[in-house]
C-alpha cells in the first residue's frame, strides 16, 4: 500500500467520540487517497475501510474522492458493505464507483446509488489493484457509504458494523479488517468478563487486544449467557461503556499471555525498578515526601512514582530479569485525591542488555507509537502490544501529562516458550552485544505460540461439549420419562388387580347380581321371565340328619319384603332371619359360603318374633338330596338340581292356585288365627306331584 490512515478513538468530557486522523507514509510512496470527499479510512497492507466524509451524518454537497487500493501481487480484493446510503436515483451526479486496475486503462466493476441499499453479497476484483470513487452533488439527504475489503483469502470478511447477535453459533470464527476504529458503535463490557451482544465485533476485539486497528486480523469468538452487568473500561484507544443484563455475551479465544509479570504481586523487587529521577519534598508540616520506583506498583497504597522533571526525558524502567514475551501494559495516575496527577500519553521502549533501545512500532509503520494513557488519576487503562514486545528492560516515557507525571503500572505477558529459550545463540554475538535489526525492519514475533499461562476467557462460558456430551444430555431426559411411565403403569396394574381382588363377591356371584339395583328389579320382573330359573325346592321341616354336602356356591337367603298387591311374582328372597350366634358347624367365618359338616345341619332361619305379624314358618332346604319322611317336597331329584344350579335356581316360584297337603304361608294376628288379605300374596311351597306354573 502506498499510504495509511491511522485513525483513533478517544474518550471526550461529553462522551462523544472523537476521531484522529494520523496519514503515515511506508517505503513504497505510492497514492492512496486524493480529493476533499474522503472520509475517515485506514488502507492496509491486507484489508481495510472506507467510508464518505461526514459519515455516518450526511456527506457534504459536490465533492469527490478516490481511493487507490493495492495488494501483494497474485492476490485479488473482495469488498463488503457496511452502508451504502447515497442519494440518486439515475446514479448521474451522486454514486460510488469500484475500478479493476488504477489510472486511464482501469475498467468499471460496478456503480452504486440509492438510499439505504443493502448489498450482501461482497464485490470481488479481478486483480490485485482497485480504484473506489465517490462523487456527490446536490443533495438534501443521505449518509454516504461505510465498506471493508481484503484480500480474497479471507473470505469470511466482516465489516466494521456487525455485532455479537448478527451470528447465532456459540462459537465462530471471522475475519476483521483493518482501522474498525472509524465505526462509531459503542462497545460495552470487558475482558475477562465479555462484551454485551449488541457491541460490533472488531471493535470490541481491538478493545480486547485481539486484534491491531492499523493490521487488523482473525477473531475467535465464543458466546455464552450473559451477566448482570457490564464494567466500562479504556483500553486501546476504546473506551467501552457499562451496561445491563443482557441475554448473551461473548468474548475471544486467545493464546493466554496475558498475565501480570510481577509488579503487583511483588515478583518484581524494588531493586528492578528505576527511573530518570525522583520527586522529594517536605510539606507544610515539615514530613519529606519521596516519589519513588517503588511506589509505581499498580494497586499498591502510597506515592506513585513521579519525577523531579516535567518533561520527555523523564522514563520508569522495569528490568525483568530474563527476556519475556511482553503484550499490554496497564497504567494509572497517582490514585491520590489530594494530587490528581496522571499521564495522558507515552512511547515505550524495550531492550535486551540494557543498552540499546528500540521504541515500539506497530507494524507497517517507521514512526515510534504514541500509547493513549489515562484520562483522570484513578481509573485504570489498558493498551496490548500487537505485535508482542520480547525483551528483558522495559521503559516508559511519558509525552504527555496533567500537571505533573505521576504513574502506577502492570505489565502483562507471559514466559517465552522453552522452544525459543534453548535456541542455540551465535557465540560471536552475545546478548549483551547484539546489534538490533534497522529501524522499520524489526518484527515481533506472532502470537500464535501456546503458553504456560491460562487462556483468558469469560468465566461464565460453558464448557464446550462434543457430540456424546449433546447425545447424553438429550437421552437422560428421555430415559427418565420412560422408567417413571413405566413404573405408574406398574403401579397402577399393582393397585387394580388388588382392588379386583377385593371387589369380588364373597358368595362367589357375578357383580351385577350383587347391586341393590338388580335385587331391587328381580321382585319387579314379570313371573314369566322368572319361570325359566330353576325353582326353590323346601323340603319339610322334619328333615333328620345330613349327609355330606357339596360346598355352595348360591347367594345366600335374604329377608323378602311383602309383595305388593297385583304383582304375582316372587324372587328368590327369604323371609327369615338368620341365626345370630356363631354356628359350630361352620370353620370358615362365611356364614354363606362353606361347607356343611355331615352331622349337623344348618337351619336357614327362624320364625319372626310373636310380637308381630308371623309372615311365614320356617322352611328347611334339604341340601343333602335325602328322604324327608313324607314330606311333599321330598324330590330328590329336585332338590339336588337345586344343588347344582347355581345362582339362578335360587329364585322361587308362587303359585296362588295350587293347593295340597302343605299349608299356605300366611300372616297370623296375635291370637293364631290367620288374617285374610286380599292385597298380599305368600310363598307356597312347591308340590311334589304337580309342576308350578307360576301364574297368579
Amino acid at each position: 500500500m502506498g499510504r495509511a490512515v491511522m485513525v483513533g478513538r478517544g474518550p471526550t468530557g461529553a462522551g462523544v467520540l472523537v476521531l484522529s486522523i494520523l496519514i503515515i507514509l511506508t517505503e513504497e510512496g505510492c497514492r492512496a487517497q486524493k480529493g476533499d470527499g474522503c472520509g475517515p479510512s485506514v488502507l492496509g497492507p491486507s484489508s481495510g475501510t472506507l467510508s464518505s466524509l461526514g459519515y455516518p451524518g450526511t456527506y457534504p454537497n459536490h465533492t469527490v474522492c478516490e481511493w487507490e487500493i493495492s495488494v501483494p501481487h497474485g492476490n485479488r480484493i473482495h469488498f463488503r458493505f457496511a452502508e451504502l446510503d447515497i442519494e440518486d436515483s439515475d446514479c448521474q451526479v451522486n454514486y460510488l464507483r469500484l475500478y479493476n486496475g488504477m489510472g486511464p486503462e482501469r475498467s468499471e466493476i460496478v456503480k452504486y446509488c440509492g438510499l439505504g441499499l443493502k448489498i450482501k453479497e461482497p464485490i470481488e476484483s479481478t486483480g490485485y489493484q482497485v480504484t473506489v470513487q465517490f462523487m456527490s452533488g446536490t443533495h438534501h439527504t443521505g449518509r454516504g457509504f461505510y465498506l471493508s475489503y481484503s484480500t480474497t483469502e479471507h473470505t469470511d470478511l466482516i465489516t466494521c458494523l456487525d455485532k455479537g447477535s448478527d451470528f447465532p453459533e456459540a462459537e465462530f470464527s471471522k475475519y476483521c479488517p483493518a482501522g474498525c476504529l472509524t465505526s462509531t458503535e459503542e462497545v460495552s463490557g470487558t475482558i475477562p468478563n465479555g462484551y454485551r451482544e449488541s457491541s460490533p465485533l472488531c471493535v470490541a476485539a481491538i478493545h480486547a487486544g485481539v486484534v491491531s486497528n492499523a493490521v487488523g486480523g482473525r477473531i475467535s469468538v465464543v458466546s455464552s449467557k450473559g451477566i448482570p452487568h457490564y464494567e466500562a473500561t479504556l483500553a486501546n484507544n476504546v473506551t467501552s461503556t457499562g451496561g445491563t443484563l443482557s441475554n448473551s455475551l461473548f468474548t475471544f479465544r486467545t493464546n493466554g499471555c496475558y498475565g501480570t509479570l510481577g509488579l503487583e504481586s511483588g515478583g518484581v523487587a524494588d531493586i528492578q525498578l528505576s527511573a530518570s529521577s525522583v520527586w522529594e519534598w517536605n510539606n507544610i508540616i515539615g514530613q519529606h515526601s519521596v516519589w519513588a520506583p517503588p511506589g509505581a506498583r499498580l494497586k499498591k497504597a502510597g506515592l506513585p512514582w513521579a519525577p523531579s522533571q516535567n518533561d520527555q526525558q523523564q522514563w520508569l524502567q522495569v528490568d525483568l530479569k530474563r527476556e519475556k514475551r511482553i503484550t499490554g501494559i496497564t497504567t494509572t495516575g497517582s490514585t491520590l485525591r489530594e494530587y490528581q496527577y496522571y499521564v495522558s500519553a507515552y512511547r515505550v521502549l524495550y531492550s535486551s542488555d540494557g543498552q540499546q533501545w528500540h521504541i515500539y512500532r506497530e507494524a507497517n509503520s517507521t514512526q515510534g507509537k504514541i500509547f493513549q494513557g489515562n484520562i483522570n488519576y484513578l481509573h485504570e487503562v489498558r493498551n496490548n502490544f500487537i505485535p508482542p514486545i520480547e525483551a528483558r528492560f522495559v521503559r516508559i516515557n511519558p509525552t504527555l501529562w496533567h500537571q505533573r507525571i505521576s504513574l502506577k503500572l502492570e505489565l502483562l505477558g507471559c514466559q517465552i516458550p522453552a522452544r525459543r529459550k534453548t535456541e542455540p545463540r551465535s557465540r560471536m554475538s552475545p546478548p549483551a552485544h547484539r546489534t538490533p535489526p534497522p529501524a522499520g525492519t524489526k518484527r515481533p514475533p506472532h502470537l500464535g505460540q501456546t503458553t504456560h499461562t491460562p487462556d483468558i476467557r469469560n468465566t461464565t462460558m460453558p464448557p464446550h461439549t462434543g457430540k456424546d456430551v449433546a447425545l447424553t444430555a438429550v437421552l437422560v431426559p428421555v430415559l427418565v420419562t420412560v422408567l417413571t411411565a413405566l413404573i405408574l403403569i406398574l403401579v397402577c396394574a399393582w393397585h387394580w388387580r388388588n382392588r379386583k381382588k377385593s371387589s369380588e363377591g364373597t358368595y362367589d356371584l357375578p357383580h351385577w347380581d350383587r347391586t341393590d339395583w338388580w335385587k331391587s328389579m328381580k321382585q319387579l320382573l314379570p313371573s314369566k321371565i322368572v319361570e325359566t330359573e330353576d325353582s326353590v325346592r323346601y323340603s319339610s321341616p322334619d328333615v333328620s340328619r345330613r349327609g355330606a354336602v357339596p360346598r355352595l356356591h348360591a347367594e345366600p337367603a335374604e329377608y323378602a319384603q311383602p309383595l305388593v298387591s297385583g304383582v304375582t311374582t316372587l324372587g328368590a328372597r327369604s323371609t327369615f332371619k338368620p341365626d345370630e350366634g356363631p354356628d359350630p358347624g361352620y370353620s370358615d367365618p362365611d356364614l354363606y359360603d362353606a361347607p356343611i359338616s355331615p352331622d349337623v345341619y344348618h337351619a336357614y332361619a327362624e320364625p319372626l318374633p310373636a310380637s308381630g305379624s308371623e309372615y311365614a314358618t320356617p322352611i328347611v332346604v334339604d341340601m343333602g338330596c335325602h328322604p324327608s319322611g313324607g314330606s311333599s317336597l321330598n324330590q330328590p331329584s329336585t332338590v339336588c338340581s337345586f344343588m347344582g344350579a347355581g345362582p339362578a335356581s335360587l329364585l322361587s316360584r308362587t303359585d296362588s292356585s295350587q293347593s295340597g297337603r302343605s299349608a299356605y304361608d300366611t300372616p297370623k294376628n296375635a291370637t293364631g288365627q290367620v288374617t285374610p288379605t286380599e292385597d298380599l300374596t305368600y310363598q307356597v311351597p312347591q308340590s311334589s306331584t304337580q309342576k308350578p306354573t307360576g301364574q297368579s
